[in-house]
């Protein structure tokens, strides 16, 4: 097991907040491999039943761990997962908890309401940049391609197997143990069309039919997915109804490879890869801000900027994704700002080297590559040491 440099960090400075860390993420997104990567850490299998019965009596179990810093995973397979994370924050602050389970256990209101004020959460997406390199590999259409869950990965081949058997497993232990969903042929369809089709404008209607369920269904689905975290909701930017798109989200998939398994793609043409530049760098806006409040912006005419941030005091940072920067044309840019002036303009880049001002007609653009790009978006404050490694583009 490898340490992941940047998210053990993350974890220190937490704890320096809270003694309760929430750690989620989807299934086999390596919740488990780093907790047991952490120096001075006692580790706990909440799904072994010899485990469940030492915290019968949280009080008790609490009690003899002062002082230590403890692994909990698997939490929602306790009774009570709630219960013994707030004693532990009320009346054993000396013990420091890094708890882990399942996504949707995250999405349950008594879990959220319970431990309101009381934990810090930590979410960890599939690799982005830092992590490759400590996971032993900086090929970045590697990446694209297999995706960013660690066995995904680092797989010599390309497990086709594996998405399936993710899929099935996820249906299983996340969805039906908390949603209690019906008709798992039309979720998993849904599921499979929202990742071959991600990045594109969504539309209930659509995937009706195919799904064999009600627009009402497919959008209690999108919901479901999206407190899963295996979908990401981008709302659209907007103050100009009569000119620009106001309700239609995008939807992207959580990670590239199942976006290419999906697909059915057999190996990356160089069409495809700004394609999934644009989801990687979506993921490491994510990792890197802890945050799923980024939009996208459309006109009418169908002109568009890939994301959108709106700082709470400060004008709009648009932010536009390519592989090569040659490939950048500025109109959609001019008209966005034409409508939301003032605000940073950012190309990001796979091939820039180092960061470039230009300015087009009363506007300027930064093109920048990854590492400059989270390095402007993150406070000095919350800056971490590890951040993105330079990659190799493959």
């Amino acid at each position: 097991m490898k340490p992941r440099k940047f998210w053990h960090q993350k974890i220190e400075q937490s704890w320096k907040r809270r003694s309760v860390l929430w750690l989620s993420g989807v299934r086999r997104v390596g919740k488990t491999c780093l907790c047991k990567t952490l120096s001075g850490v006692e580790y706990f299998d909440c799904e072994l039943p010899r485990i469940r019965r030492l915290m019968d009596s949280p009080e008790d179990f609490l009690g003899g761990m002062q002082g230590k810093r403890i692994v909990l995973d698997e939490i929602h397979r306790l009774e009570n997962p709630s219960q013994i994370l707030k004693i532990a924050a009320d009346h054993f602050p000396s013990v420091h908890v890094v708890a882990t389970g399942s996504s949707t256990l995250g999405a349950s209101s008594k879990f959220k309401d319970t431990l309101v004020g009381r934990k810090e959460e930590l979410w960890l997406t599939p690799a982005m940049s830092a992590d490759l390199t400590d996971l032993g590999t900086r090929d970045l259409k590697r990446r694209l391609f297999h995706g960013g869950l660690p066995p995904f990965l680092l797989a010599e081949a390309l497990p086709e197997r594996d998405f399936q058997e993710w899929m099935d497993a996820f249906w299983a232990k996340d969805v039906q143990e908390l949603f209690r969903l019906e008709r798992r042929y039309s979720f998993q369809k849904f599921f499979e069309l929202l990742m071959a089709q991600s990045g594109g404008i969504f539309e209930a209607t659509r995937f009706a039919r195919p799904c064999e369920v009600s627009r009402t269904t497919i959008s209690n689905y999108l919901a479901v997915l999206e407190a899963a975290f295996v979908v990401h909701v981008l709302r659209p930017f907007s103050t100009n109804p009569a000119r620009e798109v106001v309700s239609a989200p995008k939807v992207y998939g959580f990670d590239t490879g199942f976006v290419c398994y999906f697909k059915g793609w057999q190996q990356l043409r160089t069409e495809d890869l700004g394609f999934l530049w644009e989801h990687f760098v979506l993921n490491e806006i994510h990792a890197q801000l802890q945050t799923r409040d980024v939009c996208y912006w459309r006109d009418k005419r169908g002109r568009e900027i890939d994301f959108i941030l709106q700082p709470r005091a400060g004008a709009s940072v648009a932010i536009e994704c390519k592989w090569s920067a040659d490939d950048f044309d500025a109109t959609a840019l001019r008209v966005f700002r034409s409508l939301h002036p003032g605000g940073t303009n950012y190309v990001v880049a796979a091939d820039v080297q180092r960061p470039i001002t230009r300015v087009k007609d009363d506007f300027r653009v930064e093109f920048v590559d990854l590492e400059t790009l989270i390095r402007r978006l993150t406070p000095a404050r919350t800056r971490g040491r590890a951040g993105p490694s330079r990659l190799r583009k493959g």
